[in-house]
């Protein structure tokens, strides 16, 4: 995997659970649990004091995966602060060697964004456990209720990457330009404004390609072949770079793991996505 302005690559950005249950008593292992439901903020930390891989930490998507919204100006879960973000994870004892495992138990919707955060952060050795906890628990993995405490103090640094993210001033610079091509993770009413069950406006920005996020997994919850999720990405125009989009700059990490995964280029994100194009109301919008 190649980032923007760096030449840090991880070899594989998903790890399988046989793959965790081998590591996780090994020194270096450091597992983030970022449950999260949209319509139940508080579920996703009920889940982990209720069960957990046991040493994972959590981390919160409103509350530490995204700063403060600021209402008229930011989408719904704006990029952390990274000095803010660094704290947090110094805090639970993450250190700049640390091999991280983020998982969910969603299709790995949550954890994509902590991959993706992390690797901003300039920590390329991260991976997404694929199936998730559900997968953990099928292969036979352990939960605990005890929350982790690390006996050491973090050090991680956070170094951010140049030009992995992308603001509404550049999407509208260049949607007029064949260089850039937006991909929308979200499903195909939101995308052609017929159904939008969470932002006040519908529809997308125009020139976007709708690439919903849910087409990258299987039935259960794992991505695709690499070889499967390529045919998804050859299909989209030619010698143009993908910048990727949803509602909130969530789901569009799904995208730019399953773009890795296919040994693509990394596509960049559009961190406000939907519901911060909306905010100004000379953007242009699109339907159908």
């Amino acid at each position: 995997m190649k980032t923007h302005s760096d030449e840090k690559t991880v070899v594989d950005p998903l790890i399988s659970a046989g793959q965790l249950k081998s590591l996780l008593s090994s020194e270096g292992i450091f597992v983030i649990d970022c449950r999260f439901k949209l319509e139940d903020v508080s579920y996703g930390r009920r889940a982990y004091q209720e069960g957990h891989i046991p040493g994972a930490v959590f981390l919160d998507l409103d509350e530490d995966l995204s700063s403060a919204i600021v209402p008229g100006e930011t989408g719904r879960h704006p990029l952390p602060d990274p000095a803010v973000l660094e704290a947090r994870l110094r805090e639970l004892g993450m250190r700049n060697s640390d091999h991280v495992v983020v998982y969910d138990d969603s299709p790995s919707l949550y954890a994509a964004r902590a991959w993706w955060l992390l690797v901003w952060l300039g920590h390329s050795k991260v991976q997404v456990l694929d199936g998730g906890l559900a997968d953990w628990r099928n292969q036979g993995g352990k939960t605990t209720e005890s929350i982790t405490v690390k006996a050491w103090p973090g050090n991680f640094i956070a170094r951010p990457v140049a030009d992995m993210w992308v603001s509404s001033g550049e999407v509208l610079k260049h949607l007029d330009t064949p260089q850039w091509q937006l991909i929308d993770a979200r499903a195909e009413p939101r995308y052609r404004g017929e159904h939008e069950p969470i932002d006040p406006v519908a529809g997308h920005i125009p020139g976007a390609i709708c690439l919903p996020c849910s087409g990258n997994v299987d039935e259960q919850g794992r991505f695709l072949p690499a070889s499967d999720l390529l045919k998804r990405f050859e299909a989209l125009p030619p010698d143009r770079e993908l910048v990727a989009y949803c509602g909130s700059g969530v789901t569009a990490c799904h995208n730019i793991l399953a773009a890795v995964i296919a040994g693509q280029d990394m596509p960049r994100l559009y961190a406000g996505s939907w519901s911060e194009w909306i905010t100004d109301p000379s953007h242009p919008i699109a339907t159908a």
